[in-house]
């Protein structure tokens, strides 16, 4: 079979190894073809491919469109009786055939977003063991440290993984200690990379690090799939975080690693430590505080506030909440030239012991130090409650990330309200029903001149006779871009600068900018050419940096754009093309990344 001119999207590219231009070199036959999910076609094989491929007798005879396909998966997928079945569902799908669960969602992505990710997701998690049917992705335990290279190893060659997400399950989606079930965050993580910015399904690996857990519940349930035994700390677990880097740099060293759900006290001292060595990242410190402030440079735009006089409350200094901070003050400090200490005293950070003290510092995370207002400030003041920090404060900008339902009360806002022109509120946790408070609720408190995005989807808001766009703060529009940049660039380093660049190309996007009344980011249905506007943008910053390990990336910006879509997997059939297995690559023989042959059998329970 020879090339299509119309599969082709930039024949130029063509010769490149992430190319979608042309046929998919394919050494299976039979039912290992059919079993092996990104080479799956389903009744969608054409009749020269069965001859070819030896499928005749392994499927009825009518060969179907991949639209028919998502036709009837669509009519399957509807008939599910509540959001987890339809999220069971579309993992037994992704389990057969890729292309068609990611043209599914693709087609229906903002009914189906929140079933395949947060908030359905949460759900699946916390039953992973009860719904378990086969294992998918890579099982690493502290128990076990001896054989985490070899498990890493089995995964592919060298140059046959792009990315890498990990987690140890400690801090889910705001569900807390998930311990093994962490697995499913990594896979989802994953499944957004290739959704968001076409990632290549089977070149990622979804790893969990299982240390245990601390969660009763699971520790107590007798189908729990984990180590049932506390969650291990210190050096131990330390020793097991550098075991697991430090095979993933020798067998896979030019693949990206996101770090995911790690604990409040574990996520930034790794993603620390790790920056200065390895093209890393970790979406709930970085991709939070990255989406929000491409959010909050937009509201500034919108309200005609100053970057040197905007004042910040931050209600939750959690992973999330210190993220955002230190993007804020960095973008403070770059856009002022002030210091990076004082950008920071335009950020006041609330948490559990209230307002972020001096002398309250043996009870604050490392990350919350630097935040720590002097107490001579507040001698003779009240600084509980955020109430009264918001009366004394007088915020430009109020930041949700407490998991508190209803935090921004009336009282708050209105006061709030009281101080600046358009009071900037991005109630930000997830899921929905943690929310600070209701974007209705804002419009109506604020007589409609609150400036909101949130952390979940909502539809819009009606004040007046008028709908608004809620923005939704949602890191998919950020972080599938940014891995998309360091995996075509093979970025030796993720440092500060790339991820700049990355949210002046999301902020430069944001429909606000043209109509005020409009969303202050881009909708989440857009996000694949987003995404290759962020790539662009951290491409063309680490070549500045000469971080680059590829070669012959376009200087030209019409030229690169197109050498990143044709390396953008899309969920269409490609032609495939038989090869002899002897001469096959890993990926040609099924062998490589999470959707391999030999880890598709059909085992069950």
């Amino acid at each position: 079979m020879g090339s299509n001119s119309k599969e082709e999207k930039h024949p130029k590219f063509g010769h490149l190894p992430l190319s979608t231009s042309g046929p998919q070199e394919c050494a299976l036959t039979g039912n290992a073809l059919l079993r092996t999910p990104y080479f799956n076609k389903g009744s969608a094989f054409s009749k020269e491919e069965r001859k070819t491929f030896k499928l005749h007798g392994l499927l009825p005879p009518n060969v179907q469109t991949l639209q028919e396909q998502v036709q009837r998966a669509y009519e399957q997928y509807s008939s599910r009786p509540n959001d987890l079945a339809k999220n069971t569902f579309m993992t037994s799908m992704k389990e057969q055939n890729e292309v068609l669960y990611y043209k599914l969602i693709q087609d229906n992505l903002k009914e189906m977003f929140s079933i395949i990710y947060t908030p359905t997701e949460g759900e699946a998690i916390q039953n992973y063991s009860r719904l378990f049917r086969r294992p998918e992705g890579c099982f690493l335990n502290i128990e076990d440290q001896d054989r985490i290279e070899d498990n890493i190893d089995q995964w592919g060659n060298s140059e046959d993984i792009d990315i890498i997400v990990v987690s140890d399950g400690e801090q889910i989606l705001g569900i807390g200690d998930q311990g093994v079930g962490a697995i499913l965050i990594s896979i989802a993580k994953l499944v957004i990379y290739t959704l968001c910015a076409g990632i290549h399904p089977s070149r990622t690996l979804p790893v969990v690090l299982d240390c245990g857990t601390n969660n009763k519940e699971l520790l107590n349930d007798g189908l729990y799939l984990g180590l049932r035994q506390p969650r291990a700390t210190g050096e131990r677990y330390d020793a097991f975080v550098t075991r697991f880097v430090e095979a993933c740099r020798k067998r896979y060293p030019r693949a990206y690693i996101h770090f995911e759900d790690f604990g409040l006290h574990n996520a930034r001292r790794i993603l620390d430590k790790y920056t200065p060595q390895i093209a890393c990242f970790n979406d709930d410190v970085q991709g939070t505080g990255c989406v929000t402030l491409a959010a909050v440079m937009s509201a500034l735009h919108v309200s005609k506030v100053k970057w040197e006089d905007a004042r910040f409350v931050l209600f939750g200094s959690g992973t999330a909440g210190t993220g955002i901070a230190d993007q804020i003050k960095d973008a403070i400090a770059v856009e002022t030239n002030k210091s990076k200490e004082d950008a920071g005293k335009q950020i006041w950070c609330v948490d559990k012991p209230g307002l972020l003290l001096q002398s309250k510092k043996d009870q604050l995370t490392p990350a919350q130090i630097s935040y720590a207002r002097e107490d001579s400030e507040w001698e003779g003041k009240e600084h509980n409650d955020l109430l009264s920090i918001v009366r004394e404060v007088k915020p430009h900008v109020l930041i949700g990330t407490s998991t508190k339902p209803g935090a921004f009360t009336k009282e708050i806002v209105q006061e709030m309200a009281k101080h600046v022109e358009r009071p900037i509120i991005f109630p930000l946790s997830n899921p929905t029903k943690l929310h600070e408070a209701k974007p209705q609720d804002l419009f109506d408190w604020t007589e409609g001149k609150v400036l909101v995005a949130t952390g979940s989807p909502f539809p819009p808001v009606e004040f007046n006779g008028k709908n608004y766009e809620v923005a939704e703060c949602n890191n998919s529009v950020t972080f599938p871009g940014i891995g998309l940049g360091a995996i075509l660039s093979r970025t030796r380093l993720m440092p500060p600068s790339l991820l700049v660049a990355a949210v002046k190309a999301l902020a430069s996007q944001a429909p606000a900018l043209k109509d005020p009344s409009a969303g202050l980011l881009p909708d989440v249905t857009d996000v694949r050419e987003i995404s290759v506007w962020i790539a662009k943008a951290v491409i063309k910053a680490a070549v500045e940096k000469g971080l680059n390990q590829e070669k012959g990336i376009p200087s030209d910006d019409t030229e690169l754009e197109e050498w990143i879509r044709d390396q953008m997997w899309d969920a269409r059939y490609r032609p495939l093309k038989y090869v002899e297995e002897a001469g096959a690559t890993a990926h040609a023989k099924g062998e490589a990344g999470i959707g391999t042959v030999r880890r598709s059998a059909t085992y069950r329970f």
